[in-house]
């Protein structure tokens, strides 16, 4: 690789407050904010919005879709009996 074109490569934590769920990688990605992670360092830590701990695909909590009112509103709508 050439020197001096790449961002630096470093540890930053990604967190998810909503789930209470944070994990350790390496990314390019730059933060202000920083935390203590459980090792005793400090990390810069970026806050997410959806993570696999609170995305419904991999917690299998799937949000049900009331399908037949959305049948019946159609049916309403267009004249259909």
């Amino acid at each position: 690789m050439k020197k001096g074109i790449h961002p630096d490569y470093q540890p930053v934590v990604f967190r998810d407050p909503g789930a209470d769920f944070a994990f350790l990688t390496r990314s390019t990605i730059t933060s202000g904010k920083t935390v203590v992670w459980e090792d005793g360092n400090t990390y810069p830590v970026v806050d997410v919005d959806v993570s696999s701990a609170s995305h419904p695909f991999y917690t299998g909590r799937n949000r049900v879709l009331d399908t037949a009112g959305r049948v019946e509103r159609f049916n309403q709508r267009y004249g259909r009996s």
